[in-house]
């Protein structure tokens, strides 16, 4: 017997995934109270934009809405905007909030997401940034413009996105990495090295190999950062992109369990009718048993769904999350898109296009098994890829790389239209491990 929906729902976090658990308890019917809470003052706005089109100019910040403020009316929420979650009594089954309010609950969601790693000692340093809200973007945006020199500390996504939209502004661009080979971490050795060189070829000047050691300052403002080596850029702007952390500091002494998120079970329930969604999210993945976190924009919005019918459901009825998780990046005239998770792989296999036209789908696999598909400029023929993740399809030979083979009772002719030739082999990459971090 299914138990009674909870009549008060709470979520903490106006993020998208917050959003996504709001929206899909309406479309399923729950009518009790809802309510959503934001730090921000901001109706829910999407974030990977802030590194790309925000960033450029290309679009406003209105354009970054989720939804509509007419739109989140039809939702019937109690909206608590630029009110921050500062501690939850799960005895009481009540969050208070930076405003002195408190607001009561019987299933609670913590989509609070992650904050940006900072240098040290960098707080209040005018000229330094991250990526994390509009303002920081904004304020970025009016540092980008020709003769101006910005330093990137860091070499992820959000890194390598905002040193291409600097480039295309006219600024000049150093990136700074620990990494030997830049975007390695995120992509693997050989498609790292390819996606430098693309970086190398705008102008942008990559330190690889050495940390930060400081940010040098003038007055209050950035002048510049030194290196671990001794040596010095100088820069009108710094951009600090090592990373996040989860955003969990107002979950001590409330009980919840956190590690390096909150860790929840496979269904997202971290107990005491509490769930959680999005980037502050860790579970133990059903098909690896491995704890989990995924800090991208797909994932976000597929946990929100989930916990929404779980909630609903009820926790001795949830069901696990079990996604194939999905990430995208646009740098110049590239987009990379990866299925799957590249942590651990240690062979790679480009199946269809090459390094040299930077056209390509490449196959990543550990332990004799396709664990994730990274693609560049070649959406389609990415997708069609997916199913073999997926169902962690043996690794295969060359003949079973024609897509409208089944490799298992989980894919089909659909993957890919009959008429399309299948794909040669392809060689196969790198001769060290292909690892990603955060960033599948």
């Amino acid at each position: 017997m299914t138990a009674p929906a909870p009549s008060r729902v709470t979520v903490v976090g106006a993020s998208a995934a917050g959003l996504s658990v709001a929206e899909a308890l309406r479309r399923d019917g729950y009518t009790g109270r809802l309510t959503l809470i934001g730090d921000e003052p901001h109706l829910p706005y999407d974030r990977p934009p802030l590194s790309k089109q925000l960033l450029s100019g290309a679009w406003d910040a209105d354009r970054l809405r989720l939804r509509s403020a007419e739109a989140l009316d039809a939702l019937g929420l109690d909206l608590r905007l630029g009110a921050a979650a500062v501690a939850l009594d799960t005895r009481a089954g009540e969050v208070a909030l930076a405003d002195g309010s408190r607001v009561g609950y019987d299933a609670l969601v913590v989509a609070t997401g992650a904050a940006p790693r900072r240098l040290p000692g960098t707080d209040g340093v005018a000229g330094v940034y991250v990526l994390r809200t509009v303002e920081d973007a904004l304020g970025l945006r009016e540092e980008l413009r020709p003769g101006r020199r910005l330093v990137i500390v860091g070499a992820g996504f959000v890194g390598a996105e905002a040193a291409a939209v600097a480039r295309e502004l006219g600024a000049e661009v150093t990136m700074v990495t620990d990494a030997a080979v830049p975007l390695a971490d995120a992509l693997g050795p050989d498609l790292g090295a390819m996606l430098s060189q693309v970086h190398a070829e705008h102008g942008v000047r990559i330190i690889p190999g050495v940390l930060v050691d400081a940010v040098l300052t003038e007055d209050g403002r950035a002048t510049g950062v030194r290196l671990a080596d001794g040596r010095t850029v100088e820069a009108d702007a710094v951009l600090v992109g090592i990373g996040a952390r989860p955003n969990t500091g107002w979950l001590a002494a409330s009980g919840v369990p956190v590690g390096d998120g909150v860790e929840c079970d496979a269904t997202l329930h971290a107990g005491a009718g509490v769930w959680a969604a999005g980037d502050v999210a860790s579970w133990p993945h059903p098909r690896t048993g491995q704890r989990t976190r995924i800090e991208h924009r797909a994932n976000a919005t597929e946990q929100g769904l989930a916990v929404a019918l779980n909630i609903l459901a009820g926790p001795e009825h949830a069901t696990p999350f079990d996604p194939v998780p999905y990430v995208w990046s646009d740098q110049y005239d590239l987009k990379i898109q990866i299925y799957g998770q590249l942590r651990g792989c240690d062979r790679v296999r480009i199946v269809e296009g090459s390094l040299a036209e930077r056209r390509l789908t490449a196959l990543h696999g550990r332990d004799g098994r396709v664990c994730a598909v990274v693609g560049v400029n070649m959406p389609r023929a990415t997708r069609t890829y997916r199913p073999l993740v997926t169902e962690q399809a043996a690794w295969p030979s060359a003949a079973d790389l024609d897509p409208a083979l089944s490799v298992g009772p989980a894919t089909s002719a659909r993957q890919a239209p009959s008429a399309r030739p299948a794909p040669s082999a392809g060689p196969a990459l790198g001769a060290g491990p292909a690892t990603s971090g955060r960033n599948a």
